[in-house]
């Protein structure tokens, strides 16, 4: 059966892709025709995952430049195409209370959070999308449109990642479309300190009552990179459950924030 995203042989990289959102996406990706090339830190996780996937892979940092310039140059040489780039890959640290986050630890935040996602869209660009068009999906956060307890560093990141989504999209216009999703709480490794053991109540709090999956963003991401979205660029999809619109609903307060207080995520 032929896809309804008219995705059928084009090639993607999808960063942050061994595990959680960026897994699902690359998934499915490859479910809608896709080729696809994933990265992330470990490269046992990346090279189960691309086998999986029967795709390719590198391991790397998106932090470290040389990587995304030889992450470019392989999806290039093997695919001969690079079509959509997704950028996932992120990191919630520094945690804490901004007058007490190190200032070092908060240039690493933007590193992956905000300049890793413009050189990879650079790269891509450069080797194939400014000739030959495109889409860029970037992962932003639900987050990012207010503030939150002990997440200054990442809320900030993202709310860059946000402005940078639009600025690209009108400067890439009409050859590559720019958008991003912005999750809510999602069953994911990195969010586990906040929703595990307390599923059930930050459920209770959402309109939709439960918490996202991968699945969830992947089935946004797919879409938004597909021609079904061909008229969509400088678009931010919420896709939080309603999160959003929860102050509307019967729940009186937010145990999300509640989480963020009292729980600490583990150092990677």
């Amino acid at each position: 059966m032929t896809s309804p995203y008219g995705l059928e042989g084009r090639a993607a990289i999808v960063t942050g892709a061994s595990r959680g959102i960026g897994l699902a996406v690359a998934e499915a990706l490859v479910a809608a025709g896709a080729h696809v090339c994933v990265t992330a830190r470990d490269a046992e996780d990346v090279a189960r995952a691309a086998a999986e996937l029967g795709g390719i892979g590198l391991a790397g940092s998106v932090a470290d430049p040389a990587h995304l310039r030889a992450l470019t140059g392989l999806a290039l040489r093997e695919f001969g195409r690079i079509d959509l780039v997704v950028n996932n890959a992120g990191t919630n640290e520094p945690y804490g209370p901004l007058m007490a986050v190190d200032p070092d630890r908060w240039r690493d935040a933007f590193a992956v959070n905000v300049e890793a996602p413009l050189r990879l869209v650079q790269h891509a660009w450069r080797a194939w999308m400014g000739e030959h068009g495109g889409a860029v999906v970037n992962v932003c956060t639900e987050g990012a449109g207010h503030v939150g307890p002990h997440v200054g560093a990442y809320g900030t990141s993202k709310a860059a990642l946000l402005h940078l989504t639009r600025q690209l999209a009108g400067e890439l216009a009409p050859a590559v479309r720019v958008n991003s999703v912005s999750p809510g709480l999602v069953r994911t490794d990195m969010a586990r300190f906040v929703w595990e053991g307390a599923e059930e109540e930050l459920s209770a709090g959402l309109p939709l009552g439960r918490l996202g999956t991968p699945e969830d963003i992947a089935r946004a991401v797919v879409w938004l990179a597909s021609d079904a979205a061909e008229w969509v660029t400088g678009a931010d999809l919420l896709v939080d459950g309603g999160t959003r619109v929860r102050t509307a609903y019967a729940s009186p307060g937010y145990a999300v924030h509640d989480r963020l207080r009292s729980q600490v995520p583990p150092h990677p």
